[in-house]
C-alpha cells in the first residue's frame, strides 16, 4: 500500500496550520503593540494635565526596579515591576480634571471618585494578555499593609507582592516631589514617614529596604530624579 499521498496530505495540512499559527501570532503581536502605544498615549495624557506630576510614573517605575533589585527579584519580575510602575496610574485618565487638578483637599465624594482609578486602570489593560502580570500592581498599589487601603482592603501578604513594592515607590515619589499645594518633604520627614508607616501602610521589609536606600545610597535616588525631572 502506498502511503505517500496520505503523508503528503498530512504534511501540507501541518504546513498550512503552522502558517496560520504564525500569522495569528504576528497579528496578536501587532495588536498588542498598537494597544501598548495607545495606553502609553493615555498615560502621558494623564501626566500632561499637571506639571507637578510629570515624570511621576517613570520615577515610580525606576524606584520600584531599584527596590526589586535590592530584594533579589528575578529579571522577569523586575520587568513586570518596570512596566507596572509605568502604567500604575493609567486609570486616572477617567478622573475629571476638576478633581485631579484640585489644589486643596478633596471632599468625600471627590476622594471616592479618584480611588476608582485603580480598578479603571486594571479594566483598561485587562483585554490584552501582554498586561496580565501587571494587573495586580495597577489594581492593588493603594492597598495598605494593615488592611485600610483600597479598592478591596486587602491586608498583609494578601496584597500582591509587586503591588506592595510599587506602593512604597509611589509613596516615596509623592513625598519627594513638589506639588502645587506643597513643597517636597525634607529627607528627615521622609524617613519619619516610612518609620511610622512600616507595618501599617507599608510592608515592613520593603519599607526597611527603602530606608536603607535613602540612608546609604542617596546618589541612586538623585540619578533617578535627574533622569525624570518633573
Amino acid at each position: 500500500m502506498n502511503n505517500e499521498p496520505i503523508a503528503l496530505e498530512i504534511d501540507e495540512e501541518m504546513s498550512e496550520m503552522k502558517k496560520m499559527n504564525d500569522e495569528l501570532t504576528e497579528t496578536n503581536a501587532v495588536l498588542e503593540s498598537a494597544y501598548l502605544e495607545l495606553v502609553e498615549t493615555l498615560r502621558l495624557a494623564v501626566e500632561a494635565k499637571d506639571n507637578y506630576t510629570r515624570g511621576h510614573s517613570d520615577r515610580v517605575s525606576a524606584y520600584s526596579v531599584l527596590l526589586g533589585e535590592k530584594l533579589g527579584l528575578s529579571t522577569r519580575r523586575l520587568k513586570t515591576l518596570r512596566i507596572g510602575g509605568i502604567f500604575h496610574d493609567v486609570g486616572k485618565i477617567g478622573v475629571p480634571d476638576s478633581i485631579l487638578l484640585k489644589e486643596n483637599g478633596l471632599n468625600d465624594n471627590e476622594y471616592a471618585e479618584i480611588k476608582k482609578h485603580t480598578v479603571v486602570g486594571a479594566d483598561m489593560l485587562q483585554p490584552v494578555s501582554y498586561f496580565k502580570n501587571i494587573l495586580p500592581i495597577i489594581k492593588y498599589h493603594h492597598e495598605k499593609y494593615d488592611g485600610t487601603g483600597y479598592p478591596e482592603g486587602l491586608k498583609g501578604e494578601k496584597i500582591p507582592y509587586l503591588a506592595r513594592i510599587v506602593a512604597v515607590a509611589d509613596s516615596f515619589d509623592a513625598m519627594t516631589s513638589r506639588r502645587s499645594y506643597r513643597n517636597s518633604l525634607t529627607r528627615k520627614k521622609v524617613i519619619k514617614q516610612f518609620e511610622i508607616g512600616r507595618g501599617t501602610q507599608f510592608d515592613p521589609q520593603i519599607a526597611d529596604v527603602m530606608l536603607d536606600i535613602i540612608n546609604n545610597e542617596p546618589e541612586k535616588i538623585k540619578e533617578i530624579q535627574n533622569r525624570f525631572e518633573n
